[in-house]
């Protein structure tokens, strides 16, 4: 049976849930088109899946290919395999926050936390905006049990946008399990239910707050 916190939302790479996308820009590229939020040099916009965050950067033509093969090794819980291709894509490319978001989620899912973390952290140093890292900054602090630390993660991943529905559950999820703050969880579980109306497992779980809210 799952908990609620085994559904907590992970961005990493795009067959996970939302998409991160390394885009090789060899040449120049074409300005986002209106109307699609900017994230500090990337591309936020809806997909099938929720979100997709390309991210436009120049690397070599192989580490592409290494990126690609890693994404897959992880996706298939080849975890050691996947992690060392994409510390290869990180040193022929080291401006790529994007490859070091995927690095911290492959050594997430092997579960050493402490290299997700660091992985994590030069990601937003490469791009303080970068919400995707701050949304799996908070999932690594949560499972390390740093609450405070991964409220500040998803407040951070909220304040570059506000509508980006993975963060806002994951902090209601926070705020309601761990950190006893039943405003913080029923504002958020009911900003995120306006942004994804369809999940009815969250309807259950704001019914069930409602009523242990009740004198």
């Amino acid at each position: 049976m799952q908990t609620r916190t085994d559904l907590e939302r992970t961005t990493g790479a795009r067959r996970v849930v939302a998409g991160l996308v390394l885009v090789v820009a060899l040449g120049s590229w074409s300005t986002a088109a209106a109307g699609k939020p900017r994230v500090a040099g990337s591309t936020l916009q809806p997909d099938a899946g929720g979100f997709q965050l390309t991210e436009k950067v120049r690397i070599p033509a192989e580490s592409r290919a290494d990126y690609d093969n890693a994404m897959r090794l992880v996706e298939s819980k080849q975890y050691d395999q996947g992690i060392a291709l994409l510390l290869k894509v990180t040193q022929k490319a080291p401006n790529a926050a994007a490859a070091y978001v995927d690095l911290g989620i492959a050594y997430g899912k092997s579960g050493d936390l402490d290299k997700s973390l660091v992985s994590l952290k030069r990601a937003v140093d490469l791009n303080p905006r970068q919400l995707v890292a701050y949304n799996e900054l908070g999932i690594v602090y949560r499972r390390k049990g740093e609450f405070a630390a991964a409220r500040e993660s998803y407040e951070r991943a909220l304040g570059v946008f506000p509508g980006f529905h993975y963060a806002r559950l994951n902090l209601a999820i926070l705020c309601d399990l761990y950190l006893g703050d039943l405003t913080c969880a029923r504002d958020n579980y009911a900003a995120y239910q306006q942004l994804v109306p369809d999940d009815k497992q969250v309807a259950k779980w704001i019914a069930d707050l409602n009523a242990r809210a009740k004198p």
